[in-house]
């Protein structure tokens, strides 16, 4: 198929990318710089250069496609309409192009942040109603309603954390545990649902053709569900280093937040660190069940955490960024 991708230069993107052209597909990559998308060129992506405001752009990007993989999407902004403007108008202009252009299929990358954190013990699945609990999490819901609404076939996929080779969020975590040191966020006791990024990349695909998918929301997570203090754990035991733990209690996290966001308004740029942050990082827990995705499309995870880890970590030395 022909399969057209916005996001493809980012970390996500990129391995939905090697993922469509492992399997033949014909991909065309949406980007902002030509420069940047050096590498999907290398693997013979077609690039359309625009971004998400860019109309024509975006029918080009879509002109002919059989499916549309929306990846992009802002995880950092300097303020909440800086979220929407990416994440919920961005979205409702990438669905309207792919309705116009009559797209067989419309696979919408969103996240756990819509759904809401969860109870321990309680991973959540797809009948719960979404509580977000940051501005994040409320745009990526709006960018969801914006293409229940353009009309075009889709489904909705949202990923808790994802890690992985090439990913720079989960390299802060590495080089802390390497260093010695593994901070946990309140008593370390929050429980985490995760997926690898190869791994989010084959459930992007299956969501893609199966036909059971069409016009539903599914989560995409890895089985396992670990602590802070257990990912922290293995972590360490991936770069070969049993760390530190140093608790940083609630009211000490909400203060560096405070003044983390400060530091970022003052300097005019965005940062994923923010007091609206606070609700995400100390809720007792982010997990999600996956089922339904494996019940309709046929995916599950597989990759052990403690091997996506290494492999991650291998990776990031690979790399010269370990």
């Amino acid at each position: 198929m022909i399969a057209a991708l916005t996001g493809g230069t980012g970390f996500v993107g990129g391995h939905l990318a090697r993922a469509l052209r492992r399997e033949g597909h014909a991909v065309r990559a949406l980007v902002r710089d030509r420069r940047r998308g050096a590498a999907l060129e290398a693997q013979g992506c077609a690039l359309v250069e625009g971004g998400l405001d860019d109309a024509a752009a975006l029918a080009r990007l879509v002109d002919g496609a059989e499916a549309v993989f929306h990846v992009a999407g802002a995880v950092a902004a300097p303020s909440r309409d800086a979220f929407f403007a990416v994440n919920a108008e961005g979205a409702g202009r990438v669905a309207a192009a792919a309705a116009r252009a009559r797209v067989g299929r419309l696979v919408h990358v969103s996240s756990l942040a819509v759904s809401g954190p969860s109870r321990r013990g309680e991973p959540i699945d797809e009948s719960a109603s979404p509580r977000p609990v940051t501005p994040y999490g409320e745009s990526k819901r709006a960018g969801e309603e914006a293409v229940r609404l353009a009309g075009a076939p889709f489904v909705i996929v949202r990923p808790p954390a994802v890690y992985g080779p090439g990913d720079r969020e989960f390299l802060r975590l590495f080089r802390l545990a390497r260093a010695g040191v593994a901070p946990l966020l309140g008593d370390g006791r929050q429980e985490l649902s995760l997926v690898y990024g190869p791994d989010l990349a084959e459930a992007l695909v299956c969501a893609a053709r199966a036909e059971a998918t069409l016009g539903r929301t599914y989560h995409a997570a890895g089985p396992e569900v670990v602590s802070q203090r257990e990912l922290v754990a293995a972590i360490g035991a991936a770069v070969g280093r049993a760390p530190r733990v140093v608790p940083l209690p609630a009211p000490l996290v909400r203060a560096a937040l405070h003044v983390a966001g400060a530091a970022a308004r003052v300097a005019g740029r965005a940062s994923v660190l923010s007091p609206e942050k606070a609700p995400e990082l100390l809720a007792p827990a982010w997990t999600c069940s996956s089922a339904a995705l494996e019940r309709d499309a046929g995916w599950r995870a597989s990759t052990p955490l403690a091997e996506g880890l290494r492999r991650t970590a291998e990776a990031y030395r690979e790399a010269g960024w370990l």
